[in-house]
Parts: structure tokens; sequence; C-alpha cells
């Protein structure tokens, strides 16, 4: 009678390698999901989305539910750690003088689009940013108001430069 060892050192191989695979894989995830936790997490002194400020603004028919961000703290945090938007939420960023306003994406989770408007509401600029980066996002003209809304609502609502935007807050 002949019989091989092969598959009995394969077979021990796979039950002492298949354990340490499943716990390398196990720790990989908790570590991923911790990155992902705390890079979601707010420091101290952050605003809360529901602490922000809201208005109402219309584009053409499409109503937009806003946090309105017009001091320099409120504008610096923007909407970085948010995980998630409505589908016509955004934040609108209101500026104290009619200039070039550059924008950028570090700690923001969720891809945006931007749209860039002068005073009297109509859109200069519409940029496209993707989440977690540091690139310069800048209107090619002066302007006073910005707003970021989930990455690719103005080209699916139709919304261009030449646009107005209305319901805005008065300037201070």
């Amino acid at each position: 009678m002949r019989f091989s060892l092969r598959p009995f050192f394969v077979r021990c191989a796979l039950a002492v390698a298949l354990p340490f695979a499943a716990l390398a894989a196990l720790t990989f995830t908790t570590t991923a999901t911790s990155s992902i936790a705390q890079a979601q997490q707010m420091p101290p002194g952050a605003r809360q989305p529901g602490e922000f400020p809201r208005v109402k603004l219309t584009a053409g028919m499409f109503v937009i539910d806003a946090a309105v961000a017009a001091n320099d703290a409120d504008r610096e945090q923007g909407l970085m750690y948010r995980s998630q938007l409505g589908p016509n939420e955004g934040m609108l960023f209101v500026f104290g003088e009619n200039a070039v306003h550059c924008f950028w994406m570090k700690n923001t989770l969720i891809p945006l689009s931007i749209a860039f408007m002068r005073a009297d509401g109509t859109i200069t600029d519409i940029d496209e940013m993707q989440a977690e980066t540091t690139n310069n996002h800048c209107p090619r003209n002066n302007g006073v108001f910005a707003l970021e809304m989930p990455k690719g609502w103005f080209s699916a609502k139709g919304i261009k430069p030449g646009m107005k935007i209305q319901g805005l807050p008065p300037l201070q």
C-alpha cells in the first residue's frame, strides 16, 4: 500500500495559514475603519452641521437648503468632516469683499461642486472638487458668494455660468 504525504502536508499548512490570514484581514479592516472614524471626527470647537444658520435659495426651479458660512471660522470649517449631504443641500459662503476667493478640500470627505457668484447672484464660474485634496479652486472672476453642492449637482440640473441664484442674504 502506497500513499503520499503531500495532501497531508497541504492540509496542515492550510490549517495553520488560514487562521493567520483571517486574523490579518480582521486587523486590517479594524485599522481602516478606525482611520475612517478618526478622519470624520470633528475637532473641538467645530460647529455641528445643524448649528449653522440656514437659507432657502433657488436656482431656476430647484430649491436649495443651504447652511450659511458668513464669518472666518465658519468659512474655514465649511463642509469639512461631513460624510453626506442631502440631494439639494449645500453650503453658501458669504464674503465681505468682492474678490477672488479660493477653496480647497482638506478634511472634506465628500466630493463637491462649487459655483462662484457676484453680489447679484449671477454665477461666474463652476468647478468640480475631489474629496480630501489640497488643490486650489479659484474663480476667474471676483465675487462675494460661493455655493458648494454635492459633486455634479449643477451640471445635473442644467445650471451654468450666467444663470442667477435667488434668495441670497443681504451683504453686511
